[in-house]
């Protein structure tokens, strides 16, 4: 299914005049198959991109049975196929790569990749949440009130390894997510993690773990994200769940740490 999309020309790659920047999985209908955008220079981040693309790509495909209003995944699974492929092709490409200052630069952008999609999202929920509870409770907030709120919210994700300076106050003005889709950041970091404990189970499991991984995908948004994960055998409700997807990101620190003083 993957390979139709090189066969039949489904792929706007080439770098162009006037081409919008990013990439993206553009689903139409269960009828008719999805197209994908993106900017391929050859370089390793544009491999990995591709990758997740087309995962949208093969989950938009397998769910095409579905009916139009149930085949597109909710945004809480809808990046379970981009990320599981993009760990897939990571895994293969480290596999190969024995230069430590490549699989290092490899690994630091995948960190820092699953440090803004995962634990700044989740800063960026506490601190819509917070900008929320408080405008029911106190009335409107001025610009000096949501600067602080923010200041106090996206700290901790940093520890003591950086200080926020007060010109980062007015960094909440520029995420557009809050204006025009309130609530929407959760799905980040909940589609993200989930990706990758579905990932870790795959690791587990092994090549059985496919056929069921495949009809999880062809379901669509057919039925309940719990129901869903719970026919690959696991448990959304149970906290050791999400922690086979911290797992995932803990390696690559400790990885991180090992390969650092050698280069």
């Amino acid at each position: 299914m993957v390979e139709d999309f090189f066969k039949h020309g489904w792929i706007d790659a080439p770098v162009a005049p006037g081409k919008a920047g990013g990439a993206y999985c553009m689903p139409v209908t269960p009828r008719h198959h999805p197209y994908v955008m993106l900017n391929f220079t050859g370089k390793l981040r544009d491999a990995l991109v591709m990758a997740h693309e087309l995962g949208h790509g093969l989950h938009d495909r397998l769910a095409s049975k579905q009916h139009i209003f149930d085949f597109h995944p909710p945004l809480t699974l809808a990046e379970t196929a981009s990320v599981f492929g993009e760990a897939l092709t990571f895994d293969r490409i480290m596999a190969e790569e024995k230069d430590p200052k490549i699989r290092l630069a490899m690994l630091c952008t995948q960190v820092e990749d699953a440090f803004s999609t995962v634990f700044r999202q989740v800063a960026f929920n506490r601190y819509e949440d917070a900008c929320h509870t408080r405008r029911r409770q106190e009335g409107e907030l001025g610009v000096e009130q949501l600067g602080e709120i923010f200041q106090e919210k996206l700290q901790p994700m940093f520890g003591d390894a950086l200080i926020l300076t007060d010109e980062h106050k007015v960094w909440w003005s520029y995420v557009g997510h809050f204006l025009h889709t309130p609530g929407y950041v959760y799905a980040y970091a909940f589609g993200n993690l989930l990706a990758l404990s579905v990932y870790h189970r795959y690791l587990e499991v092994g090549p059985t773990f496919v056929d069921d991984y495949l009809d999880f995908l062809a379901a669509g948004g057919s039925t309940r994200p719990d129901e869903l994960v719970r026919r690959l055998g696991m448990d959304i409700t149970d906290p050791g769940f999400w922690d086979a997807g911290l797992k995932i990101l803990e390696g690559m620190v400790t990885e991180v740490e090992r390969l650092a003083p050698a280069t």
